[in-house]
């Protein structure tokens, strides 16, 4: 990536005129079967002019109570778009059930005292749920679902592609589901900064706009682009090897007295865990690990989660489980 960085034929991006630039937006709109693709500084953004650009101003965006646009994103779409977020329980497998997408529509559409919903917005693979993987006969009946109520779908697919390499199915089938689609290029593609938002090619050109309004327009951006197109030429197929690496941990911690861990649940790079052992609460754990030199995360609901990266290991992975287990033997929240 250094090296591509340091090669990057550039121009000014925001007229348009970064070579570079140009051709991660082609590679990545092909690579998720869309007619056009937009780069954008980050995945918050991305998601954010998503949502600007599907949805007027006092519409309703339909998104899970456990989603990243929900809970991680500072209320972008209200507060710079004047959306209201109507959040929906959240499945165990990351899923928004039809039967609770039906309960959020109002009973006469064209009453005013109720705020239009304008968005379903889904998340594959899904974060807070461990990394699960929404599948394509779920995707295909929230699609037929939105369909009949006269709604797009936006697909938070900031891992996306672990999905494709978990399921054998590739990105591009799996968007095909959703109107736009958001992916980052950082995070297991391993590229130092920078978000893709993908759809038809009038959605992207208002999306410009909109990244333009948020501070977005980059102008040498093809140094970050020429990562970016590294990222999605070179770093997907070896999502299997994070794949691979958070299951081995999930299979360690299950050996552990103290750890409570559904080992089977790890399908793509993110494992979630809960401490039981006496006299740890999850902060003294937490502290306790990186004392060791093992960082991790509280994650809510009384989770721990671990996420594997291209900068792990198989050694990495068993020094991590023996930290685990060292730290929940000793009960020891001493940094």
């Amino acid at each position: 990536m250094l090296e591509a960085i340091a090669g990057a034929a550039l121009g000014d991006d925001v007229y348009g005129e970064d070579p570079t630039v140009a051709r991660l937006e082609e590679l990545a709109a092909e690579m998720v079967g869309k007619p056009a693709a937009c780069f954008m500084p980050s995945g918050t953004m991305a998601n954010l002019a998503a949502l600007l650009v599907h949805v007027p101003r006092g519409g309703r965006v339909l998104v899970g109570n456990e989603s990243d646009i929900y809970l991680y994103e500072a209320g972008g779409a209200s507060v710079c778009g004047g959306l209201v977020y109507e959040p929906v329980p959240t499945q165990s497998d990351g899923t928004l059930a039809p039967a609770d997408l039906a309960a959020t529509m109002p009973p006469d559409p064209d009453d005013p005292q109720f705020a239009p919903p304008g968005l379903i917005c889904v998340e594959n693979t899904h974060n807070r749920m461990g990394g699960r993987v929404l599948s394509r006969r779920y995707l295909a009946e929230l699609r037929e679902f939105a369909a009949g109520h006269g709604l797009p779908v936006h697909m938070d697919g900031a891992r996306i592609f672990n999905a494709a390499v978990a399921t054998g199915v590739p990105a591009a089938r799996i968007a095909a589901h959703a109107d736009s689609v958001q992916f980052c290029l950082s995070k297991g593609l391993s590229a130092p900064a920078g978000s893709i938002l993908a759809g038809e090619s009038a959605f992207v050109t208002r999306a410009r706009r909109v990244r333009k309004m948020l501070g977005g327009g980059m102008r040498q951006a093809g140094l970050l682009a020429a990562a970016g197109i590294v990222a999605l030429t070179s770093m997907t197929d070896r999502l299997a090897e994070d794949h691979e690496l958070a299951a081995a941990f999930a299979a360690s911690l299950a050996q552990v007295d103290g750890i409570e861990i559904e080992a089977g649940a790890v399908v793509t790079n993110i494992v979630l865990f809960r401490v039981e052992a006496g006299g740890l609460d999850d902060e003294s754990f937490l502290r306790a690990a990186r004392g060791r030199g093992l960082a991790m995360a509280e994650f809510g609901h009384g989770r721990i989660r671990a996420v594997t990266h291209r900068g792990l290991t198989a050694t990495d992975i068993a020094d991590a489980a023996a930290i685990v287990a060292d730290v929940v033997r000793t009960g020891n929240p001493a940094v």
